[in-house]
């Protein structure tokens, strides 16, 4: 058997084999088919990041809203009784609480000092919506002489937040020209027995 050879002529273009021209034409469609996966692909994970960077910033907006305390506190009467001791008056009072802030809190404890005036909670906590009142017994103990400083009383707070962490805030009480001190005087001015 004589060896053909085998000539290939570069010039000629289009006589490839039929095998070899399915396989390139399938080499394109795969590739952009991959194209359009990697495309979908890229435009889905945008989308879901967006959705999640969204979503992330919502959530930390609301902790943010939840960990606000804003209140207001007024000194109310609720007097029960009060009793005089060597120019001394301990009382039963109130504050009336205002929640100004933008969530529920949760008051725990009330605790105010300065000389010449002590005050401290005795009731239970009391939970208040926003924009809500509640009201808190307290004990007052009130020098005659001292007590009624144009200087607001700077209360203490313990205030649970909706995020279940106690926070602690102050506010400034006016005592001057308040029930407390209605009720203070009545009890501070001497008895005159006839």
């Amino acid at each position: 058997m004589a060896a053909e050879h085998v000539v290939i002529d570069l010039d000629e273009q289009g006589h490839e084999p039929a095998e070899r021209s399915d396989i390139t034409h399938g080499n394109v469609a795969n590739r952009r088919s991959v194209l359009l996966q990697l495309v979908a692909a890229f435009v889905v994970g945008a989308v879901l990041g967006g959705i999640g960077v969204g979503e992330l910033r919502d959530s930390r907006a609301q902790r943010e809203r939840s960990a606000v305390v804003s209140l207001v506190a007024l000194p109310e009467s609720g007097y029960s009784g009060g009793s005089t001791s060597r120019g001394s008056v301990l009382l039963n009072g109130q504050l009336t609480l205002i929640n100004t802030g933008p969530a529920p809190i949760t008051v725990r404890s009330v605790q105010a000092e300065r000389p010449g005036v002590q005050v401290r909670g005795m009731s239970q906590s009391r939970h208040v919506r926003p924009g809500g009142t509640g009201q808190i017994r307290v004990d007052l103990q009130l020098e005659c002489a001292t007590a009624f400083d144009l200087e607001p009383l700077s209360v203490r707070f313990s205030v649970e937040t909706e995020d279940n962490r106690l926070r602690e805030v102050r506010y400034p009480v006016a005592l001057v020209g308040s029930a407390w001190q209605e009720d203070a005087l009545q009890l501070c001015e001497p008895r005159l027995d006839s």
